[in-house]
């Protein structure tokens, strides 16, 4: 038998000791994406009309454009052109009676048809429960420039506001807002409002509210987002808040502000600027496309420049822990004519172009969905029924294939690990995982029909593949 006095690993000791710290830095700055749950949107909307109920508003007047534009599941199913929709039976009252009677069987049946009712229902039911998911009061492009006497009151009474709201309960289960670039004259006027915002939020209500969240917009270099935490550091020293409290998002809307100067990829720079603290990225389609150059008949969200954007942003950001959210729809859902003495005419033209607009939107959304962009802006109340319509037929179409893999994937490697195998492809069961997470997170599935995936509530609860097969392997499940 040949013998070695020395290896190549003691004669390389200090490289490869380089190496796993090296892959160290690498895996503390990818861990993965976050178990917590991402808004399917984030509504926009100036901070001077801000109210404690803006999200029961909201949703009250998104119920009317359903009802108006969209009365039926048939009617709204056509409008976004959901799948299938064209060939929906005509005989609409029997079906929703079966839908009632027996779900599955109409599931099974006739899918077109239980998706279209099915994906109605919940929508319907989501406008009622919780209409808006996230809510970002805006100082900057909503807002607009305004004396600084009055953008002060502006962020004193919006803080008021929201800590009533946090108070009474009514308030999105995230909320936040987008002060102006930290960049020449808006500089100190964005620190102020964040300043007399944060301030007045702590002193009312004792705390901000849960997942608060500071979005800064027209990023062109990291020194702006390492700025901006140390006005965090600051505000929690003064306001005694526990270090970390404050979190931020970015905004991605700059052309220029893709690259460095030595044209490396900006994006990466930026999570390292925040220091921990970013905890989303987000596209912002209409600023973007102009800083590119594309004439404003032609910023749309499929534009091809937005796609170049959105890839960089998910190689950027890739297993950061940040989530990511594409851009809005700005052609909005709302009626040609007004008045209560409208012709027929004029109807139709008004059903035309809501059902128009929403039908584009869906597609946008649809598009984004497909692309791993599971969160985006909306900017009209009119525009929330799409929202979760596309979101829902999303995640409903593929949602029995899903469970199916899911089901078979815990058992394989629950049992792998029963008998002492390495199972190295939790992130593939993480990732499908996730899929059910999000569906059930935003409305479109329940706890009840999740049990295919053969997951118990508790199981579903700790939004952790590796702990599931933890605790599996330890109950010698």
């Amino acid at each position: 038998m040949t013998t070695y006095e020395s290896t190549l690993a003691d004669e390389l000791a200090d490289t490869l000791t380089a190496l796993e710290a090296a892959s160290d830095r690498f895996n503390a700055r990818h861990p993965g994406e976050p178990s917590t749950r991402q808004p399917v949107h984030v509504v926009y909307g100036g901070a001077h009309l801000f109210s404690r109920d803006s999200a029961a508003k909201l949703g009250a007047l998104a119920l009317r454009s359903l009802d108006t534009y969209g009365p039926d599941p048939f009617t709204f199913a056509r409008a976004l052109g959901l799948p299938g929709a064209s060939e929906l039976a005509d005989d609409e009252a029997a079906a929703k009676s079966r839908y009632i009677t027996d779900p599955e069987a109409l599931r099974r049946d006739d899918p077109e048809t239980w998706l279209a009712i099915a994906v109605y229902d919940r929508v319907r039911g989501k406008l009622e429960d919780e209409p808006v998911e996230d809510f970002r009061l805006d100082f900057e492009d909503g807002y607009g420039n305004r004396p600084d006497d009055e953008e002060d009151a502006t962020a004193v009474a919006a803080a008021q506001e929201v800590a009533a709201g946090l108070a009474a309960g009514t308030l999105p289960p995230f909320c936040g807002i987008r002060i102006k670039p930290l960049e020449g004259a808006t500089l100190i006027r964005a620190a102020r409002t964040l300043d007399l915002f944060v301030s007045t939020v702590v002193r009312e209500a004792g705390r901000l509210p849960d997942n608060f969240v500071v979005t800064l917009p027209k990023i062109s270099v990291p020194e702006q987002v390492s700025t901006l935490v140390r006005m965090f550091e600051a505000l929690e020293r003064r306001l005694d808040l526990e270090p970390g409290t404050l979190k931020l998002e970015l905004m991605i809307e700059l052309a220029h502000g893709l690259f460095d100067e030595r044209g490396q990829l900006l994006l990466p720079l930026l999570v390292d600027a925040a220091e921990g603290r970013c905890v989303g990225a987000h596209f912002g389609t209409y600023d973007f496309t102009a800083s590119y150059g594309v004439t404003a008949a032609h910023q749309r969200m499929d534009h091809p420049a937005c796609d170049f954007a959105l890839d960089l942003m998910k190689a950027g950001f890739a297993e950061t822990g940040v989530f990511l959210s594409d851009g809005a729809t700005n052609v909005m859902p709302v009626p040609l004519h007004r008045g209560s003495d409208l012709t027929a005419e004029q109807t139709r033209e008004n059903q035309a172009a809501v059902h128009g607009a929403w039908r584009l939107s869906h597609h946008h959304i649809q598009r984004s969905l497909t692309r791993g962009y599971y969160q985006g802006w909306d900017l009209h109340p009119a525009q929330l029924p799409v929202r979760y319509a596309a979101c829902y037929a999303f995640f409903l179409d593929g949602f029995e294939a899903a469970a199916t893999r899911l089901r078979n994937f815990v058992d394989q490697a629950a049992k792998a690990t029963l008998v002492g195998e390495v199972f190295d492809d939790a992130a593939t069961g993480q990732g499908l995982l996730n899929y059910f997470l999000r569906a059930l997170s935003c409305g479109a599935v329940s706890l009840e029909e999740l049990a295919v995936t053969g997951l118990t509530e508790a199981e579903l609860r700790t939004r952790s593949f590796i702990e599931i097969l933890a605790n599996r392997r330890d109950e010698g499940l």
